[in-house]
């Protein structure tokens, strides 16, 4: 290979078709095309058979029927996915896996086009014609792009994505394409060609809008190579105008498009129907009617007047617009009301706000309050509108609150308040927090600045571009990266054996930097393309972002185009290494089949390393269990959950598979909107409506979003609660105090209810097991506590209240301990959910046993598919909720047999937990250590000892791997706990010389960590 002088010669156009040329064309196509088959072959191997965790199987639900998901939406996902599950021929089994496999597909694409942008790339370094690449040159080329996206194919991050139907997949795909696309226009000399292929990516640009926003921030780097092209002397203030004209167009479609349009035609839509009197929509028919004819015109006009700039503008807006249309199946579908309708988005208004994402509320970036500000005042907002007599009128503004000038502060980065940021903010930067939650000391912007640094950069980027490119330590959440020297020397097994532990030695983040800088120096405008791409995609994101001090999940997948980027500097590293050992080997075949052939083996290591935890092949357990969540509830019932992970695999099972469709999903999350409590009150599938006696006006936006504690003597000892929803309904004075502001708002008076009770319809009913009838009261009476009514509780009170024991009422397990309304010992524990009833069993402080019931659900209605393979890959999600409920549900199944005297059966069930869940496929826990104590209460020594063996051993080492890595007590405390509750089993079961055994290893880490 030459070394490069001219770093700004013009590459030929590929119209040139000498022989040489034709053979480097045919290899690139079918480099390419192999490529794609490696990746389809390697997803399609690896692909989730059914739906995942977290969004997953809202996706595949809302697919299968075309419903309509969270904002802002992904209708081309949608309707691509409902194509793809036409596949599954009526098997509903086999929905989710074909949707899954979209994903595989547009994956394998990604990485298709990948290889065909790095090689474009790459024959750029070389700076020579295309007939004048010499066969070595190209098959250095080739071999880079193959490098390149073979370390992609196999990094952590796309991987995850490919396999499973999240629309990054799809997001990947259109980024790789649209990149791709306006690198190869750069190479079209013919002015008419190159034109078509800007409309082409402003196609694509509005197709992408209808699966994810982040092919957006792309723009202002393809516009840099638009202005590189058009200028052959091109300057600092020239480059920069041409970005500051794509930041433009980005935000012209971002904020002027996606949700201007809309809200224009709606300002429209209101002039016509409240001044004219019009009927609704005419507004937005008058306004679509316009803007279409006004851009045909443009187009016409332009294209007679001889105007190609113009004219190619108007075009692509056209043609963005024409991809964006995918939204329109939001407006449809929505009309038509189906089982998941997020926020309603049937009309304009609700449209628009679904458009702009505002359930979630925003973020300052730029200027604004520290998270332990508190408002002073606030002022009116932009107003709701709401449809009332025929026209469109204002019910309510969205409050803006007004801060304290000194606790606010320029690019604001520590701000949240929700739940425990605070204190996680206090830890990490050292502010000592008061009672009150201030600070005791002066919060300076350099603690927002490290925060920044080394929280939102450091942790939430940095790290996750590591392990792709280094290696990751394990799955466990906020797991770091591995660098070439990280030893397992010492390292605990539960560690080490960590199937997402892999290690590629910094090898192919060595190469991305090779490639940074070979194109530094031989191609800096494309460095600045290229860098800008990996900086709006990754760092820009983050900033964008502004992550709060702890997130639900990692959220690497989020910079998935980032990494992508860094994956064309990979395969650029290969050019570089090639170039470097030119003056140590002479002769090009030999340099470039030796770079090219060690660099390929970097790929493979990554695919050979991470298969194992990236192989999903064999694993269904989040749909088993939104099964055995649904199995846990008697027919016709009301089921509380909670996040995502709860309520998703629920959708999907009842949506997609028709399993328990007579079970109402009811989501407190969302159960705070207004949309959705109306979907609540309709019979779905084998549901009826929930008994809600709340009306609109009740419980519209706004409205009893709050109701706060203020106790009123005359009603100290209690309230009835159907008397007290009742007079929330009537917004009766009674239970109304003033504001500051004049208006007057709803209390709660008083921190008791009581519920009268049928007691004759009880039992009638049959629900109540003759054993607990004798606590059946005329009333049921319980502490509220002095706490505030949230919207989502004031529904559930009213739902108990309503109901009046006719539907069965079940709460699942994973909820947190406020979402159970201080109810929990009036509460029957039937396998992964709490059902309410109508006694209080005396210390029942976290519900009660019905063994009876919870064995039939325990041992015959419980799905465990792949379980206990030892092959399948459960990460972190699995470990966490779905085996914790599982095996806290067999121990107090175990433990209320044991109490009740039958051992026997109290034996089989530890012995089925054992079974389904065993320690080779989901390391033993902290419950699984509270099954030692049963085991040797129903005299099974051998298991019981077996399973101290194993955890103790384990505790040892994490102990002793804490301590010689300067761990304290707090990181101590889980393996501390597991070896105390081990040696209390054999103390209190007469086994002193077992207690004795394991005691002297608590002992040894109590008094070295303690």
């Amino acid at each position: 290979m030459q070394t490069i002088k001219g770093t700004d010669s013009k590459v030929t156009s590929e119209t040139s078709s000498p022989s040489n040329t034709l053979s480097y064309n045919r290899l690139n196509t079918i480099i390419g095309w192999l490529l794609f088959g490696v990746a389809l072959i390697t997803y399609t191997m690896t692909v989730e058979r059914t739906a995942s965790f977290w969004d997953c199987g809202e996706f595949i639900a809302c697919a299968y029927k075309l419903q309509v998901p969270h904002p802002p939406g992904a209708p081309f996902f949608l309707l691509t996915g409902r194509l793809f599950s036409l596949l599954a021929f009526g098997d509903v089994t086999q929905v989710a896996y074909w949707v899954n496999m979209m994903s595989v597909l547009s994956s394998a694409f990604s990485i298709l086009f990948l290889f065909w942008t790095i090689t474009m790339l790459g024959r750029k370094l070389l700076d020579k014609q295309f007939k004048d690449l010499t066969q070595t040159e190209t098959w250095a080329v080739l071999g880079a792009g193959a490098v390149g996206a073979l370390v992609y194919t196999f990094s952590d991050t796309f991987w995850f994505s490919a396999v499973e139907a999240e629309v990054y997949g799809m997001s990947s795909f259109f980024t790789a394409i649209v990149v791709w696309a306006a690198f190869r226009w750069e190479l079209i000399e013919d002015e008419a060609a190159a034109n078509r292929w800007l409309i082409f990516i402003a196609y694509l640009t509005g197709l992408s809008i209808g699966v994810h926003l982040l092919n957006l921030v792309t723009l202002p780097s393809l516009a840099l190579i638009y202005y590189f092209k058009k200028n052959h002397k091109p300057t600092i203030g020239g480059g920069f105008i041409a970005f500051c004209v794509g930041m433009a167009i980005l935000g012209i479609i971002n904020a002027g498009i996606i949700p201007g349009l809309p809200t224009t035609a709606f300002a429209v839509e209101r002039f016509f129907v409240n001044t004219f009197g019009l009927p609704y929509t005419t507004g937005i028919y008058v306004f679509s009617a316009l803007f279409i004819g006004v851009l045909v015109y443009g187009i016409i006009w332009s294209s007679r007047q001889n105007r190609p700039v113009l004219n190619t503008a108007l075009l692509s807006l056209a043609f963005v617009l024409i991809g964006y249309a995918s939204y329109i199946q939001v407006l449809i579908r929505s009309d038509y009301n189906p089982p998941i309708n997020e926020n309603n988005p049937s009309d304009v208004v609700n449209f628009v706000s679904y458009l702009k994402r505002e359930q979630y509320g925003s973020r300052s970036l730029s200027y604004g309050p520290l998270f332990f500000s508190r408002p002073i005042d606030q002022k009116k907002g932009a107003p709701q509108y709401a449809k009332k007599d025929g026209k469109y009128v204002i019910f309510d503004y969205m409050p803006e609150y007004i801060y304290d000038s000194d606790k606010q502060m320029l690019f604001p980065r520590i701000y949240s308040n929700q739940n425990n940021h605070p204190q996680l903010y206090s830890q990490m930067l050292n502010i000592p927090l008061d009672q009150q939650g201030q600070p005791t000391r002066k919060v300076t912007l350099g603690d927002n600045l490290q925060f920044f640094f080394q929280y939102q950069l450091g942790h939430m980027y940095w790290r996750y571009l590591m392990w792709n490119f280094a290696g990751r330590a394990g799955d466990q959440e906020g797991s770091g990266y591995l660098l070439p020297w990280s030893s397992d020397n010492g390292v605990p097994d539960l560690i080490k054996d960590n199937k997402a532990r892999d290690n590629f030695y910094m090898l192919p983040f060595l190469l991305g930097l090779f490639g940074i800088v070979i194109q530094y120096f031989r191609r800096p405008k494309d460095l600045l393309i290229v860098g800008l791409l990996f900086f709006f995609t990754g760092i820009a994101l983050q900033i964008f972002l502004n992550s709060p001090p702890t997130e639900p999940r990692e959220r690497d997948y989020i910079y998935v185009g980032s990494f992508y980027f860094f994956a064309i500097w990979i395969g650029l590293g290969v050019l570089a290494l090639i170039d470097g050992l030119a003056a140590y080997l002479k002769s090009d075949k030999m340099r470039i089949g030796l770079v090219v052939g060690l660099c390929l083996l970097v790929p493979a290591m990554m695919g050979f390393k991470s298969w194992d935890n990236h192989d999903r092949s064999n694993r269904y357990h989040s749909v088993d269990f939104a099964k055995n969540l649904l199995n846990s509830c008697a027919p016709n019932a009301i089921l509380f959950v909670g996040g995502d992970n709860d309520t998703f695999p629920l959708w999907y099972a009842q949506e997609v598979e028709g399993f328990r469709t007579d079970v109402r999903v009811c989501n407190l999350s969302l159960l705070g909107t207004e949309w959705y409590i109306q979907q609540m009150k309709r019979k779905t599938y084998q549901s009826d409506a929930l008994p809600i006696s709340l009306e609109f006006a009740q419980f519209n936006k706004g409205k009893n979003d709050v109701i706060p504690f203020y106790e009123v003597p005359a009603v100290k000892n209690g309230i009835n609660l159907k008397e007290y929803i009742g007079l929330v309904k009537q917004d009766n004075p009674a239970i109304q105090v003033p504001l500051t502001t004049g208006e007057k708002t709803n209390i709660l008076p008083s921190q008791t209810f009581f519920l009268p009770i049928d007691k004759a319809e009880v039992q009638k009913q049959g629900f109540v097991t003759p054993n607990f009838m004798p606590l059946v009261k005329d009333t049921l009476v319980w502490n509220y506590g002095k706490q505030d009514i949230y919207k989502p509780d004031l529904v559930m009170l009213d739902i108990i209240a309503t109901n009046n024991w006719k539907r069965p009422i079940y709460f699942s397990t994973t909820l947190g301990q406020s979402n159970y309304l201080n109810l929990k010992d009036h509460m029957q524990l039937e396998g992964y959910a709490y059902r309410l009833m109508p006694f209080q069993a005396p210390g029942a402080s976290d519900g009660f046993v019905n063994s009876e019931i919870m064995y039939d659900v325990m041992m015959k209605k419980t799905f465990w598919r792949e379980m206990n393979n030892p092959n399948s890959y459960y990460d972190d999600t699995y470990r966490g909720s779905p085996v914790i409920s599982a095996r806290i549900a067999f121990l107090r199944l175990a433990d209320q047999l044991m109490r009740e005297g039958k051992n026997a059966q109290a034996k089989e069930v530890i012995q089925r937990s054992l079974n389904v869940i065993p320690d080779k496929a989901i390391p033993y826990d902290q419950i699984s250590t509270n099954y030692i104590r049963i085991l040797l209460e129903v005299g099974d020594l051998k298991t019981a000892q077996q399973i101290a063996d194993v955890v103790a051993g384990r505790a040892d080492q994490n102990l002793t791997y804490i301590k010689k890595t300067g761990g304290g007590p707090n990181e101590a405390n889980f393996d501390l706990y597991n070896l105390q509750t081990i040696v209390n089993a054999f103390r209190e079961t007469k086994q002193e010389d077992l207690a004795k055994k394991y005691d002297a290893i608590f002992q040894k880490h109590l008094n070295t960590l303690g």
